[in-house]
């Protein structure tokens, strides 16, 4: 595990803190947004569509009835925060940093770029595989009022409405030191919350291209698992160093192929086309899979409670009451059963 220590640790917590800060200063009323005559048609819209969404979150998900989410803040910004992802050049397994609320996680969030980048490269220099990805949004676990972000507002609305739906269930359940858990749970609740949002807007018919986006997910997502594990395979073998690279570098081009070949399933389908065209390492894996390992999981977690989100909530509670390798071998034994069955 990494951490920093003296005048880094204290200028890391500054940024985040006077970061966060700058965002809740610039909230601004929905209601008063939405009543500006300046306000785009456009912006209108997604936000009145984010208002009826709220509301269903909390009448039809179970999801906290809060003031988060009830303004809005335009950060003119590519994303809010930058995460750094680290792993060792030869490890699939991420590095963690550990904060006084969120616990341990697999990535340390920056509020600009260039201290996202600076980070990155001070791990790069000690032979860490890093990344740097945006993020659209971030969750206070119900500690403040999170805001709308205009960064959340990119793309059609199932991608702005699952966002809304995924930062509320954070502050339903979250464990600390288990970003495995908390990502593929909130992932969950989001899925099964634009299932329901579609079919009570009468808009089922949407669902099946919905789904059809989550199966290229998790099609990709195999995709950097089946790579994980052959990397775990290289390293594994009693190499050199010279030797080691050059097997890494040789799953890294299978990859490629891989990926070019599961394209072909997708009836065209070139949307992860742009995350092949960065230099792939670990830490680009890690930062995609390690998330979403447990959403099935979940999803027979929901079965078993007889597809009652309330029931499920609880059981999902249990579970993350569980000391840590316990929770995970109740997750693991969720697999296996799914496994089993397929």
């Amino acid at each position: 595990m990494l951490a920093g220590t003296g005048c880094s640790t204290i200028s890391y917590y500054s940024q985040a803190v006077g970061g966060h800060l700058k965002l809740m200063r610039a909230r601004q009323p929905l209601v008063d947004v939405l009543a500006d005559e300046a306000t785009s048609p456009e912006l209108r819209d997604k936000l009145q569509t984010l208002v009826e969404a709220r509301e269903f979150a909390v009448t039809e998900l179970g999801l906290p009835d809060n003031d988060s989410y009830s303004s809005f803040v335009e950060t003119g910004r590519d994303a809010v925060t930058w995460n750094v992802v680290a792993a060792t050049e030869f490890s699939v397994n991420p590095e963690t940093w550990c904060f006084p609320v969120a616990g341990c996680v697999s990535y340390r969030g920056y509020f600009d770029r260039a201290d996202a980048d600076a980070f990155a490269a001070d791990l790069a220099k000690e032979n860490y595989d890093v990344t740097v990805g945006g993020a659209s949004a971030y969750s206070t676990l119900g500690w403040f009022d999170d805001p709308i972000l205009d960064t959340m507002l990119r793309g059609n609305d199932t991608r702005y409405v699952s966002t809304l739906f995924h930062e509320l269930a954070h502050q339903v359940l979250y464990v600390k030191d288990d970003s495995n858990f908390n990502e593929a749970y909130a992932s969950f609740v989001e899925q099964i919350g634009m299932r329901r949002w579609l079919e009570q807007r009468g808009e089922s018919d949407r669902i099946a291209q919905y789904d059809s986006s989550l199966e290229r997910v998790e099609d990709f997502v195999e995709l950097l698992k089946l790579t994980r594990e052959n990397l775990q395979a290289a390293f594994a073998k009693e190499l050199d160093e010279q030797a080691m690279r050059a097997e890494k570098a040789a799953v890294f081009e299978q990859m490629k192929v891989d990926y070019e070949a599961l394209k072909m399933t997708w009836s065209g389908y070139s949307g992860y086309d742009d995350w092949f065209k960065r230099d792939l390492n670990n830490a680009r894996l890690v930062a995609v899979s390690t998330y979403r390992r447990y959403v099935p999981a979940f999803h027979a977690m929901y079965i078993e409670a007889g597809e009652d989100l309330m029931k499920f909530y609880e059981v999902a509670r249990v579970t993350a009451e569980l000391p840590a390798n316990e929770r995970r071998e109740r997750l693991d034994a969720y697999l296996a059963a799914l496994d089993a069955t397929s």
